[in-house]
């Protein structure tokens, strides 16, 4: 599943591919590019066999091509939409250049359209330099998972493969996301962490100028 929306929780009918998705209005359009992520998080929903039986977001035929991506959102009026996000099982950023491309390609049509980038933030480790110019223009929203007040508490969560430096480097992509982006966010869990750990990341979000969004949980 390539493009799809959201209509319930994930893991049970939460991801519905877009060619059965009927109205778009007011919808935002999930772009599913890439299995690969550099983190191996605990609580990632492809761990979960339910998830797997359920969805289809996996993608088991590879990585999509730029025309293929593009040729399935030329089937839809993009003019109703809310949003497009770029999401999925993997880490969008793995594929940054196909992404600016594909926003570009759209963009020619729908200059107006919304952009949203859902990440774990490490897109700067991912191609060791600084990709953050490349969201100027082309992207509305940055969501980041945050995922916990503290260095270490992250690498256990996460277990990226970058190590103890990965909490540090998404604060910076943050930090140097605002720069271009008008909106830049970071997201925590509700009853994942405690309530005083929650206002930690409250504190981090301020010192770094950014939003922090409290995501709801959902149990599988």
């Amino acid at each position: 599943m390539i493009l799809y929306t959201v209509t319930g929780k994930a893991g049970n009918e939460g991801y519905l591919d877009i060619a059965n998705s009927q109205d778009l209005t007011g919808k935002n359009i999930y772009v599913n590019l890439t299995n690969r992520c550099p983190c191996n998080c605990v609580f990632c929903l492809r761990h979960t066999k339910e998830l797997l039986e359920g969805n289809s977001l996996w993608l088991k035929d590879g990585e999509p091509e730029v025309e293929e991506v593009l040729d399935e959102f030329s089937e839809y009026d993009l003019n109703c939409i809310n949003e497009i996000v770029f999401c999925g099982y993997g880490e969008p950023t793995e594929r940054i250049d196909d992404m600016c491309e594909i926003i570009d390609k759209l963009k020619i049509t729908y200059p107006e359209i919304k952009v949203r980038l859902n990440t774990i933030g490490l897109g700067n480790l991912i191609h060791n330099k600084d990709i953050t110019p490349m969201f100027e223009g082309r992207i509305d929203t940055i969501s980041i998972s945050l995922n916990a007040p503290n260095e270490q508490e992250f690498l256990d969560i996460t277990r990226s493969k970058f190590g103890i430096e990965s909490y540090e480097a998404l604060k910076e992509f943050a930090v140097l996301s605002n720069k271009y982006v008008p909106n830049v966010v970071l997201t925590v869990v509700e009853k994942v962490m405690s309530e005083e750990k929650i206002e930690e990341c409250r504190k981090i979000c301020d010192n770094l100028g950014v939003k922090l969004r409290i995501r709801e949980f959902e149990e599988n």
